[in-house]
C-alpha cells in the first residue's frame, strides 16, 4: 500500500486496548497508520503501566519494536530480564513463546508489522518459523554518517540500520539522527515512506506553503513518492524510517 502525505501528532493518536478481551489489564494501543486488526501492514504505539508483565504468549505474526519511553523486557519466560531503554530495538518472531514486561514509570513503544491481523494467542499454539528473538540495546547500535553512506549529505546527520536489505524496492528500516539546529529536507524516492519520532522533537512541513507540524515522541508522518518534507530541530532527534526504497537527506 502506497504512503501518502499525512501526519499524526502525538496528541492526536487514537487510543484503545491492545488486547480488547483483557480490557484495562491490557496495554493501551494507539494507531499511527493502517489497521493492526486487518490483513495489512500497520504501525502503532503501545503504552505499558509500571510493573506490567504479560503471561507467556505467542503472536501469529512477526513484529518489530522500538522503545520510546521507559524500560521494556521482551524474551522467553525463563530468560534473565534484559531491560531495554529508549532507542533500543527488538524483533519478536511469529509463533515464539515469550513475555513482555515494563519497569519504567512511563513506558511506550512503537510496533511495526508487515502483515496482520496482530493477535495474541496462548503458548499451546506455539510454532517455529526458524527465527529467534532479537534484542538490541541502544548502546549496540552502529551509527554511520556522510563519510560512510551516499544518501546523507549533511555530515552531522547519522543513520543506523535496523532491519531489511538496503537494495532497490526492498523493505527496510533505519534510524535517522538529526543534530540540534538541523534545517533541511528528506526526499522520498520510494512508494512507501513512514517515519516515527523516537526521541527529541522535530518541526515538519511538506512544503514552505504548508502548515508546520510539531512532532514530539510517538508522532508520525508519511510521505508520497518524490515528496520532500522540510525538517528542523532544536534538540537532537531520532526518527525511525520504514521504506521500500531510497531517501536522501540534505
Amino acid at each position: 500500500m502506497k504512503s501518502v502525505n499525512e501526519v499524526v501528532t502525538a496528541d492526536n493518536v487514537e487510543w484503545g486496548w491492545l488486547n480488547p478481551l483483557r480490557g484495562n489489564k491490557s496495554p493501551a494501543a494507539g494507531k499511527l497508520w493502517e489497521d493492526r486488526t486487518k490483513n495489512e501492514p500497520a504501525g502503532f504505539l503501545v503504552k505499558f503501566k509500571k510493573g506490567f508483565s504479560s503471561p507467556p504468549h505467542i503472536h501469529n505474526i512477526t513484529y518489530r519494536g522500538i522503545v520510546i519511553k521507559g524500560l521494556l523486557h521482551n524474551d522467553d519466560e525463563n530468560a534473565k530480564k534484559q531491560l531495554l531503554p529508549p532507542g533500543s530495538y527488538w524483533q519478536q518472531p511469529a509463533g515464539e513463546a515469550h513475555i513482555t514486561a515494563a519497569d519504567g514509570e512511563d513506558n511506550m513503544a512503537f510496533l511495526d508489522i508487515q502483515e496482520g491481523p496482530y493477535l495474541v494467542k496462548p503458548t499451546s499454539e506455539a510454532f517455529d518459523i526458524g527465527e529467534r528473538p532479537v534484542n538490541v540495546h541502544k548502546t549496540n547500535l552502529v551509527w554511520l554518517n556522510a563519510n560512510d553512506i551516499q544518501w546523507v549529505s549533511e555530515k552531522n546527520v547519522e543513520t543506523a540500520f535496523l532491519w531489511g536489505i538496503h537494495e532497490k524496492n526492498q523493505l527496510r528500516a533505519t534510524f535517522l539522527k538529526l543534530p540540534a539546529g538541523f534545517k533541511g529536507s528528506i526526499k522520498n524516492l520510494s512508494p512507501n515512506f513512514r517515519a516515527v519520532v523516537i526521541s527529541g522533537k522535530v518541526t515538519q512541513q511538506f512544503s514552505k506553503k504548508d502548515a508546520e507540524n510539531v512532532l514530539e515522541l510517538g508522532s508520525y508522518f508519511g510521505a508520497e513518492e518524490d515528496a520532500e518534507p522540510l525538517l528542523s530541530t532544536d534538540t537532537e532527534t531520532v526518527i525511525y524510517i520504514r521504506t521500500n526504497g531510497n531517501f536522501k537527506v540534505k
